[in-house]
């Protein structure tokens, strides 16, 4: 098992999930804070109501792995898939304890990630990363905003993280996007309005990412904070007072 903390001297991997990679990306002194320190950034409150729904359409496209059908969704988007049944989707889905696992020898460092689901092209048995979010916006839900990078780099890992396991992994990775209605009667219920959306990968940036964030965590010092970051800011200022 990987240390909690890093330690420059230590010849033990050190393991980082895809979130703590993120957050390097977001603010290096943050992740050199959180990860050779241990002083985290304040948690965030739980999104319930998205975890319910990523539990929903987790239980509804186990339905079909089970069965080996395309689900609807894929039918009706013209979708040559079907949910992949393997013996550690379940694990690969664990995101707190499990996840995808991968050695990166260059670093000495453990990436893992907890992806929502893996699909397998019919036609060309490659392995289409599926990624779950639920919303309530008016208009059409997209993948245009700025701050949806964070969306793109999350699945552009996951396919990093497959292919480091031998596994053919396609360019082409799916959202799930389930959208809220806000009209009619409530009655209990949530009604959604679910989109299907592809997205072509590039995960080049990610080699190159952990060289960069491994030198972060071997300095004495931590790094500047990113001019972006709102924790950082937010310290600044109460230093000030």
């Amino acid at each position: 098992m990987g240390s909690r903390l890093f330690k420059p001297d230590s010849e033990e991997s050190f393991t980082l999930s895809r979130s703590r990679v993120d957050n390097f990306l977001e603010c290096p002194r943050c992740f050199y804070l959180t990860n050779k320190l241990g002083i985290a950034r304040p948690s965030m409150f739980p999104f319930n109501l998205n975890n319910a729904v990523d539990e929903l359409l987790k239980n509804e496209f186990d339905v079909y792995r089970e069965k080996q059908e395309p689900h609807p969704l894929l039918i009706e988007n013209k979708v040559n898939a079907i949910p992949y049944q393997h013996p550690d989707i379940e694990e690969w889905r664990e995101s707190l304890r499990h996840g995808v696992k991968r050695f990166h020898e260059p670093t000495n460092l453990i990436l893992r990630g907890g992806l929502d689901d893996v699909w397998i092209d019919t036609k060309t048995n490659q392995l289409i990363v599926v990624d779950y979010k639920a919303t309530s916006k008016a208009g059409e839900v997209s993948l245009d905003a700025d701050w949806q990078i964070g969306y793109k780099r999350q699945v552009e890992f996951y396919q990093w993280l497959l292919r480091g396991n031998s596994f053919d992994v396609s360019d082409t990775a799916y959202f799930v996007y389930c959208n809220g209605i806000k009209e009619g009667e409530f009655n209990d219920q949530l009604r959604f309005k679910t989109k299907l959306i592809p997205y072509k990968g590039n995960d080049s940036w990610v080699e190159p990412t952990l060289m960069e964030l491994k030198a972060c965590l071997m300095e004495k010092e931590p790094p500047n904070a990113s001019e972006s970051c709102t924790y950082c800011r937010y310290v600044k200022k109460t230093l000030l007072v």
